[in-house]
Formats: structure tokens, sequence, C-alpha cells
């Protein structure tokens, strides 16, 4: 085999490699041989086949597999013996080969660059200290009293307004004929709650216990039933009876409906849920200082593949928030290349900083354990009641969405570990303040290189705001 250099440029290597027409031919007639061994062929007894007949027979095949794995073992080689990485899958073409002759290819490839991290031990990062004051628990637990909705009849007669909660008979119609789902009895409908199709509870307001009423609606378009879709129907409606909403106190009765044993587990519990909350917050805030800072203070060659990869992934994401009609205020009135140009930069520092982080990692050897791996599998798993086993048997059938979990659990080890090694100092704020500064921080908490999605770095901007929810409608919310 000859292996000769042809070019390099910055990261980029380019090799030509020839291997010899007899070393193809022996690994050609070695396996054959061993096919031979079990082939079954009219005529001949096994093992005993000539190899001009195997060869009539599987020739290609073989030559393929061998042509293949010449190509992947010799590149492999080439690589091992200069010490060279490549940051992406080398770029293979066969320049000549024929029966007989000498297989000649070219290797193109990128190279992970050299990184020489720094001394982290002069890096100054800041960790807000957030302490929850008692009655900012307190407003928490009222309003998680004000969710726990109870209502009562109306003391004195008056006509319902937003907020009642009727207790109604309806029956409905779409040209004379009733379809399933259109009729009820002493169903509890709040008004103002959008629960039923649009234009429904509106027809309701201003009603009197004991008054009949017709309302008329029209369903909407892209209504699930086929049937009902588009159509105008008519309900009548019955008003039994107006409840109104009542305050419900922050007692041990609330502690009981929210299945804790005490007032003070409750209020333990909300706490610990506040601090939780904003122990997120607070490490986010030193992660983008981090990331900020560990981008100042490296300069590398970055390998333009890996970039062009990245500003695909991102630029995609734009276009899908476009299509949505979600467009960055900061993207307005600019043209394409210059967005381009801007989104790009993007893609370079993320993978910037997502080889950093890696290559730190691997030299400290950082590993994401199989317990860890589990775990998170197991957290992504009770997302989804009753779907836990077909969440397990998906990761562990993709390696690709199994490397995507993986991935920021390694993220973030190497972070703790280049905190540890930071010279961290604390400042005292409020959770207001935290939630402040968190609100005007423009960045990523996330490590560029994990493409969870396209937001912009602290120097930067957002890159696209997430779609606003469309709530659909719909006949009635069971």
């Amino acid at each position: 085999m000859q292996i000769t250099e042809t070019h390099s440029d910055g990261l980029k290597r380019e090799f030509k490699v020839i291997i010899s027409a007899s070393d193809i031919d022996q690994k050609i007639d070695g396996k054959l041989t061993e096919i031979r061994a079990q082939a079954n062929v009219p005529g001949f007894r096994p093992g005993k086949v000539p190899l001009t007949i195997l060869k009539q027979r599987y020739g290609d095949r073989v030559k393929g597999e061998i042509l293949e794995q010449a190509v992947n073992d010799s590149s492999s080689q080439a690589l091992n013996e200069r010490g060279l990485r490549p940051a992406t899958q080398p770029e293979i073409e066969i320049l000549a080969f024929d029966e007989g002759s000498d297989l000649e290819y070219s290797m193109k490839l990128e190279l992970l660059p050299d990184i020489q991290p720094m001394d982290f031990s002069k890096l100054e990062l800041e960790q807000m200290k957030v302490s929850i004051p008692d009655d900012e628990v307190e407003e928490a637990l009222t309003r998680l009293a004000s969710n726990q909705k109870k209502t009562q009849p109306i003391e004195k007669p008056r006509k319902a307004k937003s907020g009642d909660v009727l207790v109604i008979d309806f029956r409905g119609s779409v040209n004379g004929e009733e379809f399933p789902g259109m009729a009820g009895e002493d169903h509890h409908l709040e008004l103002g709650s959008n629960s039923f199709i649009a234009g429904f509870e509106d027809q309701l307001v201003g009603a009197e216990a004991g008054e009949a009423r017709e309302v008329n609606v029209t369903f909407p378009e892209e209504y699930v039933n086929d049937k009902l879709a588009g159509q105008d129907a008519v309900f009548q409606c019955t008003v039994k009876e107006i409840r109104e909403s009542v305050p419900v106190p922050v007692d041990e009765e609330l502690a009981t409906a929210m299945g804790v044993e005490s007032l003070d587990v409750l209020r333990d519990r909300v706490r610990e849920q506040m601090t939780s909350e904003l122990n997120t917050m607070t490490r986010a805030h030193m992660k983008r200082d981090l990331l900020d800072k560990l981008a100042d203070g490296h300069e590398f060659p970055v390998p333009d593949q890996m970039v062009d990869l990245e500003f695909e992934t991102i630029w995609k994401q734009v276009e899908e928030e476009r299509e949505k009609g979600n467009v960055d205020p900061d993207d307005e009135g600019k043209g394409e290349d210059d967005l381009k140009g801007e989104y790009r930069d993007i893609a370079r520092r993320r993978v910037s900083l997502g080889l950093l982080l890696s290559e730190v990692g691997r030299i400290n050897g950082i590993e994401v354990t199989q317990d860890e791996v589990n775990k998170a599998m197991l957290q992504e798993a009770q997302r989804y009641p009753g779907q836990e086993q077909q969440v397990f048997q998906f990761f562990q059938s993709n390696p690709q969405a199994l490397a995507q979990l993986r991935a920021p659990l390694f993220e973030d080890k190497v972070v703790d570990f280049i905190v540890d090694l930071a010279q961290v100092t604390e400042r005292e704020v409020t959770p207001e303040e935290l939630r402040t500064e968190s609100a005007g921080e423009e960045g990523e908490a996330q490590v560029p290189a994990k493409k969870a999605s396209a937001k912009k770095t602290a120097a930067k901007k957002t890159a696209a705001k997430k779609a606003a929810s469309a709530k659909k409608s719909s006949a009635k919310d069971d």
C-alpha cells in the first residue's frame, strides 16, 4: 500500500492511496476460499469447488466487500500512522480500479484542531446566591390556593357573568340532525374558559337561572369530526344554576387536597420547588458567563465542514420559524446574505465551544457512566406515562437519539469540572433581582454543539422566537 499526502492547508488534508492489484486479488481469493468451505454447488463436493466457479458465482459480491474493506482499513491506517483525528467522516473518491489493476482513491478530510485549554484556575466567575423570603412563599401558596377552584351557588339572583360556573343541560343539532357529543345534562361550564366551541360561552353571559337559551355557533374548519367541520350548529340550553367562585384559604384543608399531611409540609414543598427553580436560573447565569469567558479565552481554527453542518441546522430552524410567522425582531429589515453571515458566526462559535469542552473532557478523562444514561432515560420515559417501555426501546435502538441524551450529561460534567477549578465569588440577590437579570440576558445556557435550538449567544441575539401555541377549538373539553 502506498499513501501520499497531496494537499495540506490548515486543518484540511488530502491523500492519494494506492493498493496493489496483487493485494486485492489475494484478499479476494482468501474470501472465496472461506466461502468454498461452505458453498453448496451442484456437481462438487463441499470444499472442492474450483475458485474459478466461485468467482463466477460470488465474484462481484466478494469484490465489492473486499474493496470496501480495503478502503476502510487503508484509510484508518493512514490516519493512525500520522496520528490524525478527523473532524468529520473523510470524503473518499475512487480514482481508478479495473480488473487486474491497482486500486487508487483520494481521501479528503478536515482535522480536529489542536486545542490548548486555558488555566481554569485563573477564571473568575460569579455565583448568585438567593434566599427566598417568607412572604414570597406565602404568595406562592396563595396562588396555589387560587388554582384550586371551588364554587358555590350565588346567594342573590343575578345574571351570569364571565367567571361564573353554569350548571346547564344542552342539546345540539346540525341541520336538524343530532350528533354524538352534542348533548349533556348537569354540565358545569365556566364562562370565559373557552372550553366549548368559540362563541358558545359568550351567548350565555347575562342568562339567569331557569332560563332557556338558543345558542348558534359554527364549528371550525379544522374540527376533528369531518361531518361537523365548518357546519352551523344550534344548541338548546337550559341554565339550571349559577355558581360563583369562592376563595380557597391557605389552610390544612388545602394541604390535604394537595396530597400532603400538613400545611407546614406543603409550605416546605413550595419553598423547595421555588429554590430548585431559582438554583436553575443561577446556574444558567453562571454558565453563560463561563461560556463567554471560554470563547474569549481561546483561539483556534474550526473545521469548515462542522460549521457548515451547524449552520444548516440553525438556518433550517430559522426558516421553519419564518414559515410560522415568527421572526426575530433583530432580523427584520436585513437581507438574507447579512442574516446568513450572522448565523454562520453563531454556528462557528457553537462549534468552537463544543470542541473546546469536548477536548477538556477528553484530556481529563471525563465520562458519562451507563448509570447516568439510564437515569436520564428513566426521566425521559416518565414524561410519557404508559409508554415507558416504548421510550426505552427507542433509545436502545437509536444510537443517535442516545448520543443526544448523553451529550448534555457530558456537557454538565465538563462545566462542573471547570467551575470547580475557577475562582467563584458569591453575590447575594433577591429572587426578583435574579429574575430580572435572567430575563434581560440573552445567550445560551446549553453548549452550542447540542444543536438543541438556534439561540444566539450572549454577545449576539436570539435566533428565533418559539412558535406561539395555537389554541384549538372544540365542542367541549371532556
